[in-house]
């Protein structure tokens, strides 16, 4: 987009940014006006509702304001480009989807080719036209809830990898699910059936490399990813069975990580999680690893046999905090010894280290 093409400052002082925003409004866009406007916001000399109405001449000149109206996708400004941004399938909205979707494929920019008679695509195809968006090159913070995941996932993630984004440093990927591996609906009311992603797992593209930023991430669903494979993520917290090949801990290479959350209930043919499982919890893969949450983990065992089998893990000695479900005091008082050096909590009471 010509819109686009006057480089962004590199540094976050406002100088630079009222700068360029004087050569955007000298060459016509429209970012330029309400970069100054949310300069004048921060220093407590504006208006918020003129703001408001400068970034919605923006969304207007961009072709954004149809993504704005359709509501499934909610996301916020910051110096001419999008910060944060949401995404949740608007029921209420969804009769006019193909209309819509038939216009963001003519007007915007995309990464993958969609079919627009096709309702159960047009889920990847507003993802796809707000990632695709030269304006979305600077999100910070991104959460994507999909419906139509057997399509919509592969869809995301080639849109997400498409391109560098330097500052995304948190991101939510996945899908809503009251038990593990039931069937979900799609947006037609079709049924999807997660276990036919077993081991091939929904997502196929790697996007990891596009996001040297990121620090923080949340996944929810089940086989979602083949791997998570990322240098420098500090915060992993997953729900259900995200990794292609039903692991819980065999992540991938992530040797940043510092705090990973596990959360995995009885599945829907009332299985719980194996205490196997736990024998991938290993101090080559998570060097860094501190903080341990298994508060609404659920394994087949007893509470005293998983007090045992984390008081034997070899990841044990270099964590700093263990969080874990209700459990019988009396085994929490016979083990709790041998985890004296952490901060060790259960159901919520805390024991050991401070």
């Amino acid at each position: 987009m010509p819109l686009f093409d006057i480089a962004e400052p590199e540094t976050d002082g406002w100088d630079a940014w009222l700068a360029h925003a004087e050569a955007l409004t000298a060459a016509g866009d429209p970012r330029g006006e309400a970069i100054r406007l949310e300069h004048l916001c921060e220093t407590g000399d504006g208006d918020r509702a003129r703001l408001a109405a400068a970034y919605a001449e923006v969304e207007r000149r961009l072709g954004l304001e149809g993504l704005r109206g359709d509501g499934s996708w909610r996301f916020t400004w910051t110096r001419g480009f999008l910060d944060e941004a949401s995404f949740r399938p608007a029921e209420d909205t969804r009769p006019h989807r193909r209309a819509l979707v038939e216009r963001l494929l003519a007007d915007l920019p995309h990464t993958t080719p969609a079919d627009p008679a096709d309702p159960e695509q047009g889920e990847g195809a507003l993802i796809d036209a707000l990632l695709s968006h030269p304006a979305a090159r600077r999100l910070r913070t991104l959460a994507l809830h999909l419906t139509d995941y057997h399509r919509s996932a592969e869809h995301a993630a080639v849109a997400l990898g498409a391109r560098e984004r330097p500052r995304l440093e948190r991101l939510y990927f996945g899908y809503d699910f009251q038990y593990l591996f039931e069937d979900g609906a799609s947006s037609t009311g079709s049924p999807i059936n997660p276990l036919d992603f077993q081991g091939r797992g929904l997502v196929q593209t790697d996007f990891w490399d596009a996001l040297p930023a990121l620090r923080t991430l949340e996944l929810e669903g089940a086989f979602l990813f083949h791997s998570v494979r990322h240098e420098t993520l500090t915060r992993l917290r997953t729900r259900g069975s995200v990794i292609s090949d039903g692991s819980l801990f065999g992540l991938g290479p992530t040797p940043g990580l510092e705090s990973l959350t596990i959360d995995i209930g009885t599945d829907v043919f009332g299985c719980s999680c194996s205490i196997d499982q736990l024998d991938e919890l290993d101090a080559s893969q998570f060097p860094h690893l501190r903080e341990l949450d298994l508060t609404r983990a659920e394994f087949d065992t007893t509470p005293h046999e998983l007090l045992s089998v984390l008081a034997d893990s070899p990841i044990l000695p270099q964590l700093e905090r263990l969080s874990l479900g209700a459990l019988p005091g009396d085994a929490v008082t016979e083990l709790a010894p041998r985890f004296a050096h952490l901060h060790l909590r259960v159901d919520g009471a805390d024991h050991g280290a401070p």
